[in-house]
């Protein structure tokens, strides 16, 4: 099996870590990782396959001195508008996390188990993006569903764990839960949320635009319809939460048909990485904490609406850091070789 030069951008990043770890899970066929980050961080290490690399400093020569095949970025949107190019012009194809490259008509923005196909398509610009944490999890349950019943319209609530604003606002969430059991939370700092975040729900994630919905909420909206091919009306309202790991949805579908919530079911036990976890009598249903580490999407509480019966209601969990990051960049570079492989 060819090997192939594997830079990760942002490896010591709460992604870039995921990465890593994940390209030693599954095996990935890496003949060297490089490691690269900014220059306050160049100098540490990152650890794989029990050895200790150490980071590089990312420059616009990183990806031609090391000769990288794949670049996965997570480093920031400003990193990758800056140094994504010359990870292409080096011969590199750039799979990246941020929200840069994703409305990009030509750039593909893929979730494999969705649209694979569009992979093939990043020859034009050299660049795949990875769609946003929340809307990844969500297309994985909507394209099984839409495929056999043709979805009309999705609502979805998210309820996000504060990894998804980085490391600093998991310390910030630590950080406050410890200071309101020394009873002095009103002294916390507040730096990655406009307000506290432990005990608390925040119905704000990124700016708020002229229509009163936030960015991310229209990143929902708009990646879902560019990822399934099918202009879906959507709505989002996305809070953040006082967990650590992995986002919730609650996500309701309208179909241009009936459909029972047993029908459903099937349709996503069949589904490529989705678990139906939906026994709510004995209260089994999806959970952050037994989404994380999993690169799984769960599925459950799938009901059908009371008084529409072409309306169905489920809860998806999966971890935000794997399935909506880490995971799905990954799975994408596989795709890619295996395309780049058939091909030759």
């Amino acid at each position: 099996m060819k090997r192939y030069n594997v830079a990760v951008v942002g490896a010591n990043g709460a992604v870039g870590t995921e990465m890593i770890e994940i390209l030693e899970e599954v095996g990935f066929p890496v003949n060297r990782l490089v490691p690269l980050a900014s220059a306050r961080s160049a100098g540490k290490t990152v650890e794989y396959k029990g050895s200790e690399i150490k980071i590089q400093e990312l420059t616009e020569n990183s990806f031609k001195e090391n000769e990288v095949d794949i670049a996965l970025f997570s480093a920031g949107g400003s990193v990758s508008a800056k140094f994504a190019p010359y990870a292409v012009e080096a011969g590199a194809v750039v799979i990246d996390n941020t929200s840069h490259f994703r409305m990009d008509d030509d750039v593909p923005l893929v979730v494999p188990e969705v649209n694979p196909e569009d992979i093939a398509l990043w020859e034009k610009t050299g660049i795949i993006a990875n769609p946003n944490c929340s809307t990844i999890q969500m297309v994985q349950a909507l394209k099984p569903l839409d495929d056999a019943f043709d979805i009309q319209r999705v609502d979805v609530a998210t309820y996000q764990a504060t990894s998804g604003a980085g490391k600093s606002a998991m310390d910030e969430l630590v950080n406050q839960m410890q200071a309101f059991f020394a009873f002095k939370l009103e002294d916390s700092e507040k730096r990655a949320f406009p307000h506290q975040i432990a005990l608390n729900l925040i119905p704000q994630i990124d700016k708020f635009m002229d229509n009163g919905y936030t960015k991310e909420e229209l990143k929902m909206v708009n990646e879902t319809s560019k990822i399934m091919h099918k202009k879906i009306p959507l709505s989002a309202t996305c809070v953040r939460v006082p967990v650590l790991r992995g986002h919730s949805e609650d996500v309701t579908v309208r179909f241009s048909k009936e459909v029972s919530a047993d029908e459903a079911r099937e349709v996503l036990r069949k589904a490529p990485n989705i678990i139906i976890e939906d026994d709510p009598q004995n209260s089994v249903y999806p959970m952050p904490f037994k989404a994380t580490g999993k690169d799984e999407t769960f599925v459950g509480r799938i009901r059908e609406d009371i008084f529409d019966k072409t309306i169905l209601h489920m809860f998806v969990v999966a971890d935000n850091l794997r399935v909506g990051a880490a995971t799905n960049a990954v799975r994408i570079a596989q795709k890619w070789i295996e395309l780049r492989e058939e091909n030759e």
